[in-house]
């Protein structure tokens, strides 16, 4: 991108505007005007706009461009790397939410960004919240997200991460499991395969790897009148729905069609 004159601020400029919606469009931003905007509003000077737009250009993911992504209301923080919340998984955060609405123990597994967990206290109040990433960078960037909602963060595999004393505590057990197919992950869209950690994608041979093995032991932590909720697609539903059941629990599909949006709710019978 050409260089903005340093007297012009460049939120103030409409050829600076311009000039920076067409960099966009070129590089194949579907909504170049929506983040033009953003990112002039990101920008305190004509370098750090021009830093911005080429990072976008390169083909950085814009939430991490950004430094944050909106979800169900918030400003998550997001950094380099870390699996950028998708707006579909409010779905589960709303479904968590309308199942037990008097939760008081959270635990958001696989958390990523921390969103998950963060909407998820916000929507409840004061609640013992817990998050849980594999990734080192993933539980960094959580750990700013939830510490409003003073949660803790832990690093680990899955269930081994947690503190043993939540087993048949947890109200809300939430897991963003990844549930790309290995064979699928290519086809991904650049900004998601080339720019956020594989763990967060590769969900093994038919994408149920970490399903399955949430599924498996999620009964013995939840509390009575618990439920565990993932996330899935419409092809992989009816394995994701067995698989709930063999691990003891109860389980059902909501679906939005709004959001295209797929999640598995597992009760204790």
């Amino acid at each position: 991108m050409p260089p903005l004159s340093p007297l012009t601020p460049p939120s103030s400029s409409p050829s600076s505007r311009a000039r920076v919606v067409a960099a966009l469009r070129a590089a194949g931003c579907v909504f170049a005007e929506d983040e033009a905007e953003l990112i002039l509003a990101a920008a305190d000077t004509p370098d750090e706009l021009a830093d911005l737009v080429d990072r976008r250009v390169a083909g950085l993911p814009l939430e991490q461009v950004l430094g944050w992504a909106e979800f169900r209301g918030l400003r998550v923080a997001v950094e380099p790397g870390v699996f950028v919340p998708r707006r579909r998984t409010e779905f589960l955060v709303e479904r968590a939410l309308a199942h037990v609405p008097d939760a008081s123990v959270v635990v958001d597994l696989c958390c990523g960004s921390g969103a998950v967990g963060a909407a998820l206290a916000a929507g409840l109040g004061p609640v013992e919240l817990h998050a849980a990433d594999l990734d080192p960078a993933a539980v960094r960037c959580a750990r700013r997200n939830v510490r409003a909602a003073g949660g803790r963060v832990h690093t680990g595999d899955l269930f081994e991460a947690l503190p043993g004393d939540l087993r048949g505590r947890v109200d809300i057990l939430a897991a963003n499991v990844p549930y790309v197919p290995t064979g699928e992950v290519g086809l991904l869209p650049a900004e998601a395969r080339e720019h956020e950690s594989l763990l967060a994608l590769d969900g093994g041979a038919d994408g149920l790897d970490v399903l399955r093995r949430v599924a498996a032991q999620a009964s013995g932590w939840l509390a009575p009148g618990g439920c565990l909720l993932i996330e899935t697609s419409e092809r992989q539903a009816p394995s994701a729905v067995e698989a709930f059941e063999r691990g003891g629990l109860t389980a059902r599909l909501a679906v939005s069609e709004e959001w295209f949006a797929h999640v598995v709710i597992g009760t204790t019978s």
